[in-house]
């Protein structure tokens, strides 16, 4: 089969945030048996060595500059010109900085010469580049990694919002925007049950099928022993907004209650491009703010718990299943632990759920204290990501969205 991936994010490394990781594996999973085609942009922080990596797992590669902001005066001219076009048109400015004008031109001339039997927009900032007419021509997917509407509802409700009156006024936009890019496409994808939900809302004669993200086993192997000791992490990307506030609040919130009981408790935070507000935890008492690693899972190995303290962003966190993977005890919110199968009442306990800072406090403190509880939480989360959550797994229903 002939797939065309599209995807404004440059998906290698896989280990640079959740949208390169779910859109890599599923790239790499479809182009073993099928001949795939992936356009892409390159911003300057991604280096030649990464271009010829990612070349080696796709049939085809094209890459487009991303497009630069301009400075100072001409980029608040931009941006105004932006919003007056999301007023217009209900296209998001997050949509439009990031659109260049020369891909989109290729993917016309692609489609319309028949080279395709399928494209999928990774991420639905990809959505822009389909046609309304492409839907004649080819089938077309758009993988939908989060609702934009749920997430900057849920960013208000929370009070984590970065301009509050702003997503005041974006939020209807945005859910006239999802409703609209959403009926363009003949499959949509999502990450989660929730998600299905509200984009059925909007949308709800179009065929949404779940696929939870997955995880690399070989790269997260499960670990030989419990270190002990009082050593919390977090992982991921630390110029995404809500693991800035993730981080920010448990170290302001909850960190100094456990360090009350517990005074040699540290607490990795552990990524690539952390944000200045991040950094400037590291001058609080156990706090190390590592930036980018080479290997996350050994600084997961390291840990006796894993610490998901999300208050907004909506799907599967990769955050979460890697570190299930690594056999790590998970602490998380409902945010957190959204889309698993974790304490139910017919389910094996996989993790322990908090949201308040004393919910925390009690959860960390009964895995500090409980080397046999943190050995059936590490045995049975394993179990459920070999289980459910692999890559392999993903591929293959993503595989079959594109068949059908």
């Amino acid at each position: 089969m002939n797939i065309l991936m599209v995807s404004s994010t440059f998906p290698y490394p896989p280990t640079r945030g959740g949208t390169q990781v779910r859109t890599f594996y599923l790239l790499k999973y479809l182009a073993a048996s099928h001949n795939v085609t992936l356009v892409t942009q390159r911003d300057p922080s991604v280096t030649d060595a990464e271009l010829i990596a990612l070349r080696d797992h796709v049939g085809h590669l094209v890459v487009f500059d991303r497009p630069q902001e301009p400075t100072n005066t001409a980029k608040m001219l931009k941006k105004i010109h932006r919003f007056g076009k999301f007023l217009l048109y209900g296209t998001p400015p997050s949509v439009l900085n990031r659109y260049s004008l020369e891909m989109q031109t290729w993917v016309n001339n692609w489609v319309e010469a028949g080279k395709s039997d399928a494209i999928t927009c990774e991420h639905s900032v990809n959505e822009i580049y389909v046609q309304p007419h492409f839907q004649k021509q080819l089938k077309t997917i758009v993988n939908i990694h989060s609702s934009v509407y749920a997430t900057c509802r849920n960013q208000l409700a929370t009070g984590i919002s970065e301009n509050r009156i702003r997503d005041k006024i974006n939020l209807p936009l945005l859910r006239r925007y999802e409703q609209n890019y959403c009926a363009k496409f003949s499959e949509i994808v999502v990450t989660t049950e929730e998600d299905k939900l509200q984009i059925q809302q909007f949308n709800p004669n179009t065929k949404i099928t779940v696929i939870p993200n997955g995880v690399d086993l070989v790269s997260f192997p499960n670990r030989t022993s419990d270190p002990g000791g009082h050593r919390l992490i977090f992982i991921g990307a630390m110029d995404n907004l809500a693991n800035i506030d993730a981080v920010c609040f448990f170290s302001n919130e909850v960190l100094p209650e456990i360090q009350k009981k517990y005074p040699d408790t540290t607490f990795d935070i552990v990524g690539s491009y952390p944000a200045p507000e991040v950094l400037a935890l590291g001058k609080k008492p156990g706090i190390n703010v590592t930036g980018r690693v080479p290997s996350m899972v050994e600084y997961l190995h390291k840990a006796t718990i894993c610490v998901v303290a999300m208050r907004t962003g909506f799907g599967i966190k990769n955050k979460t299943l890697e570190a299930m993977a690594a056999g790590v005890p998970v602490v998380g919110s409902d945010r957190g632990l959204e889309g698993l199968a974790v304490d139910g009442a017919s389910e094996p306990l996989r993790a322990l759920r908090a949201n308040q800072p004393a919910e925390y406090v009690t959860a960390i403190s009964k895995l500090f204290e409980n080397p046999q509880l943190r050995s059936q939480l590490s045995q049975n989360a394993r179990q459920l990501v070999e289980a459910e959550f692999t890559w392999d797994i993903a591929g293959k229903r993503y595989e079959q969205i594109c068949l059908g």
